[in-house]
């Protein structure tokens, strides 16, 4: 498959940088909404490690396959999925879902005696509505393992009621780096952490791009707040305070911040939050006459932030601990759900594997298989997978894409 080779250009990232090769493809957005965007898609740049530089091409190793050897035997069986599925993220949820469902799906069709299913449970994200979800999956004992939750906010909120529960949970996108200082021995992280991301993230910008004055704007969630400190730390002199921004989850009206901003008139704008906000952010940015690169993470890296924010989306970088989906993944996953996979799609089918690789060994039950899952180390689509006592993976590695 021919891989893509590019960098940003200035107007984005400043100075002339090399090239560098990076599997995998991009995520498309594939509708017009008037705004252009049938046109823009999200496209992968480079792939950083922790101090902001780029990481050589790794040799192709091969994926763990869900189907395995199809002559597994079990009792059907239960995984959950919690996260939003309705709302104004929930394409981020829906994402995680279509990953789980692609996985079972080719285990299902090739394994005919030992059928896993999905449970999926609607939480909007909101950790109130996780609270009330959480303890119906916990008392579920068909369930043996949880693929969530999708936000921090609510992992936060929920974490402790399901290590309580001894339900092994396996977070494809929940990414505050507090979340694995609880103590909580069922909790584990398909992705690096934001302290991870922001801190690489920030000295990307600060040293390789040689931006002088970043601006950070972070929203009130768990994630934002988290994500915005680490960056901050990473642009390091590049973080300009005085035109640092807050606002809310929910918020449409951005004046107040454009008009600082634009005040302002700063080299780059980091913006720590969800799609939600961040698109009609970068709409207004624009229409309010503020030109400088918009950079965002995983909140935002999503086809939806490209098809709100419509062509004010282009250019913008949008950074990830999440990795492209390849080929072949694309393919089938378009096939089975309708639609080309977003953010967290590959860890989330990852993930799933992973659980299913267990039960199919003979590891039916919670206790059994959070062992299984403790111990494991294995290469997914997305990259390897170890996790450390804390559910941390071992090694961390982060994505920068570009919307064009």
């Amino acid at each position: 498959m021919t891989r893509t080779r590019g960098r940003v250009a200035r107007a984005v990232v400043v100075g002339a940088v090399a090239a560098l090769a990076l599997a995998g493809c991009s995520d498309k957005s594939t509708d017009d909404n008037g705004g252009g965007t049938a046109n823009l898609s999200i496209q992968p740049l480079v792939q950083i490690g922790p101090d902001g530089k780029e990481l050589p091409k790794s040799a192709g190793t091969t994926a763990a396959d869900p189907a395995g050897d199809g002559k597994a035997t079990c009792a059907p069986l239960n995984l959950a999925m919690a996260g939003p599925l309705t709302g104004g993220n929930a394409a981020l949820g829906i994402n995680v879902l279509m990953g789980v469902k692609l996985a079972l799906d080719k285990h299902n069709k090739v394994n005919p005696n030992c059928q896993v299913s999905v449970k999926q449970f609607d939480t909007e994200g909101k950790p109130q509505n996780a609270s009330g979800v959480v303890p119906t999956i916990v008392g579920d004992q068909s369930i043996v393992g949880l693929i969530g939750p999708t936000f921090s906010g609510e992992t936060k909120a929920t974490g402790q009621i399901i290590n309580d529960a001894g339900l092994p949970a396996l977070t494809a996108s929940a990414t505050n780096a507090t979340l694995s200082k609880n103590g909580w021995k069922t909790f584990f992280r398909g992705l690096n952490n934001d302290d991870d991301q922001g801190a690489a993230v920030g000295a990307y910008l600060a040293n390789t791009g040689g931006y002088k004055k970043v601006c950070v704007v972070a929203d009130n969630t768990d994630y934002g707040t988290g994500l915005a400190k680490t960056v901050i730390s990473g642009l390091g002199a590049a973080n300009d305070p005085s035109c640092a921004v807050n606002v809310k989850e929910g918020d449409k009206d951005f004046a107040a911040a454009i008009s600082k901003l634009n005040t302002a008139k700063p080299d780059a704008i980091f913006y720590a939050g969800y799609y939600a906000e961040s698109a009609p952010f970068v709409q207004q940015l624009r229409s309010g006459g503020v030109n400088a690169p918009f950079i965002s993470a995983d909140g935002s890296n999503d086809p939806e932030f490209v098809r709100q924010a419509g062509a004010a989306s282009k250019d913008a970088i949008l950074s990830c601990p999440c990795g492209p989906a390849p080929d072949k993944f694309a393919e089938e996953y378009k096939a089975l759900n309708g639609q080309a996979p977003g953010v967290y799609s590959v860890e989330a089918y990852d993930l799933t594997t992973i659980f299913l690789k267990g039960i199919d060994s003979g590891k039916v039950t919670r206790a059994d298989l959070l062992e299984f899952v403790r111990t494991y180390s294995g290469t997914g689509l997305s990259k390897p997978f170890k996790w450390d006592a804390t559910g941390e993976l071992s090694n961390a590695a982060i994505w920068v894409y570009q919307v064009k």
